[in-house]
């Protein structure tokens, strides 16, 4: 459902979720609420529920309830960010000269904490051949996987895991992992890592602070 520019730019505020919280913590009633404000009670559940957008009139009339300012809703977000990738189907297949095939589907969020990547592993040997030098996440010590297509062959030193389509599996280890696609089917995944990205910008940090 398409919403309008002004719902998407007060998004990131909150307002329902706010006047909820707010709600919640006098430990009034909509009723109680509808009694001191004169707004129905109908009213207050869209706003609390973001089904509707509150005029300023009725936003100040709320405050005054709650003995709080227009700043508590309209303070400006920290911390918010949002990276869409769209068209991922058809991405990664057909490209049986690679190996592996990665895309990082977070590159737009700079000062990220985990980076999440789609890998596309073309069929080999189960034998645990070497990871390709094109899938870097594989050397990171904690790591999150999950097969949304076809059969990976997973080595974690001497363990081997043969995950199925909708397995999922999580490590922390610093043991030789390796991986491929099992079978004569190619292998999508899903990956999870710590940011390579944020782990050089806090070692380029520690090296100025030394």
């Amino acid at each position: 459902m398409a919403i309008s520019h002004a719902d998407w730019f007060l998004a990131p505020y909150c307002i329902g979720m706010k006047l909820r919280s707010l709600r919640t913590e006098k430990r009034l009633t909509l009723a109680r609420l509808s009694a001191e404000t004169g707004l129905s009670t109908a009213l207050l559940s869209k706003l609390e529920t973001d089904r509707m957008t509150p005029t300023l009139h009725t936003l100040a009339a709320i405050c005054r309830i709650y003995g709080v300012g227009l700043g508590h809703f309209f303070g400006e977000p920290t911390g918010h960010s949002l990276s869409v990738t769209r068209e991922l189907g058809h991405l990664g297949h057909g490209r049986i000269s690679e190996p592996c095939t990665r895309i990082l589907l977070n590159s737009g969020v700079a000062g990220r904490k985990m980076d999440a990547s789609l890998i596309d592993l073309q069929p080999g040997s189960a034998a645990s051949p070497p990871i390709s030098p094109s899938c870097p996440d594989a050397s990171e010590t904690a790591l999150l996987i999950y097969v949304l297509q076809g059969r990976l062959h997973l080595d974690v030193g001497s363990t081997t895991e043969t995950l199925e389509t909708g397995d999922c599996a999580y490590l922390e280890s610093d043991l030789p992992l390796a991986w491929a696609a099992a079978g004569k089917e190619s292998c999508r995944i899903l990956t999870v890592t710590p940011s390579a990205s944020r782990k050089s910008t806090n070692e380029s940090v520690s090296e100025t602070i030394s």
